[in-house]
């Protein structure tokens, strides 16, 4: 199992190319199902969990012909209608192929989703949505066998904002007879970039980037070519390690209108930005001044940010509270922040935490994905040796980060063990 191993204390000083985003090419993956045609990607990053669906898509029958950041998607021969457990279990994203399934083929079986490090995230919405347009669903031996001759169209009204039940219930939409509307849709850009490649592939779609989509269905979707929006969180994270370690940062590909909210925080924090149509610069020369945020949906702040600032805030002069209210379990790091001579307390569904000058290096376990990345923003701002283990959480959402760390001035390697 791979770990990595930080000595901290260094700036961050040149630049960084953004990869592109896996919460938009996870079902982005899964729209290659919606056509026989085929479909062109690029900016696709190299990730674990970009592997784990492309897997369950080629058990399924999808052709997917990868190079570099490069794929090209062909569903003219899908042979099987089913997620297996073994994949579902490793990534709970594998329930995107649902909708595009059942839309298509007028059938799918998808495992139930295990549980999850940072929280209960149910699919009660994703079945609510397909069963009024007509689906006949069942819950069979832990799975969801979801069965339509032809959906057809209806006014969605989900009880929760939640981006994969938007993302699979537009999908299915898209090949329904008649007009779908979906109210209280996700915002986030990354359901922005999937209705966009929707539409280029022939979907009739209103309404793109706000929280109610109009689609009217069309008989069948064609090919496209498309290009995966860049990875915001990615994005954050490094400016968040800037932010904490101090220097002069440029990240390329990044698009700043896509985390307007962190970018205000990291403003209030010291840092000097400065942004164009796909790059933003960071700099900074002092200790970030503490900042307090409550995580909530897009356009608010991210609550897949929401650990990287607390490594930054752990540092930060003076004070400041953390209110998490998507998921109940995201403050699994703040005791291997702790760890690191971090003063962080929780109180219910908030943390409070005090920063100190500096923290100093110890071996930490990563929990969860945003969870890893914020140890690593600790251990490159920590005197002495971080060894952070458990980092194929971080494989899973981050495309090479030590690589692009240590180009820019971070002592920071992968140690095989």
């Amino acid at each position: 199992m791979d770990k990595l191993l930080i000595v901290g204390g260094n700036r961050l000083s040149g630049e960084i190319v953004i990869s592109g985003a896996k919460n938009a090419a996870l079902p982005i993956l899964c729209a290659g199902l919606l056509t026989s045609d085929s479909v062109q990607l690029s900016n696709v990053p190299k990730l674990q969990d970009v592997s784990t669906m492309l897997k369950l898509l080629r058990q399924m029958g999808l052709v997917a012909e990868q190079d570099h950041d490069r794929l090209n998607l062909n569903g003219g021969d899908i042979t099987r209608l089913e997620a297996p457990y073994e994949m579902v279990k490793t990534m709970r994203a594998s329930i995107l192929v649902l909708g595009p399934l059942l839309a298509r083929f007028g059938e799918a079986k998808v495992s139930l989703p295990g549980g999850c490090a940072i929280g209960s995230r149910p699919v009660d919405q994703h079945i609510k949505g397909l069963q009024a347009m007509g689906a006949e669903i069942s819950i069979e031996a832990g799975y969801i066998h979801a069965r339509a001759k032809k959906l057809r169209g209806a006014r969605i009204v989900t009880d929760m904002i939640t981006v994969t039940g938007t993302e699979n219930l537009l999908m299915a939409a898209t090949l329904a007879d008649g007009q779908t509307v979906l109210e209280n849709a996700a915002r986030e850009p990354e359901v922005t970039d999937l209705a966009n490649l929707l539409v280029a592939m022939g979907a009739r779609i209103e309404g793109v980037g706000t929280d109610r989509l109009v689609i009217e269905g069309v008989a069948r979707l064609h090919g496209a070519t498309h290009s995966v929006i860049a990875d915001r969180i990615e994005t954050g994270t490094f400016l968040c390690a800037v932010a904490t370690t101090g220097g002069d940062l440029t990240l390329r590909r990044a698009r700043s209108d896509t985390l307007e909210v962190a970018l205000d925080k990291l403003r209030e924090a010291g840092v000097v930005l400065t942004t164009g149509p796909d790059w933003i610069r960071a700099q900074m020369s002092a200790r970030p001044k503490a900042v307090s945020f409550r995580t909530t949906e897009y356009p608010g702040f991210p609550t897949d940010m929401q650990a990287q600032f607390m490594a930054m805030n752990s540092i930060a002069e003076g004070s400041s509270h953390v209110t998490e209210t998507i998921f109940e379990n995201r403050f699994m790091h703040v005791q291997e922040m702790n760890r690191l001579g971090a003063a962080i307390t929780i109180d219910g569904h908030t943390a409070f935490m005090q920063g100190i000058e500096r923290l100093v290096g110890a071996p930490v376990m990563a929990t969860d994905l945003r969870a890893s990345a914020s140890l690593v923003i600790a251990g490159l701002a920590a005197q002495g040796e971080t060894v952070i283990d458990r980092i194929y959480h971080l494989d899973r959402g981050y495309d090479r980060m030590e690589e692009k760390l240590s180009a820019v001035g971070a002592d920071i390697h992968r140690v095989s063990q």
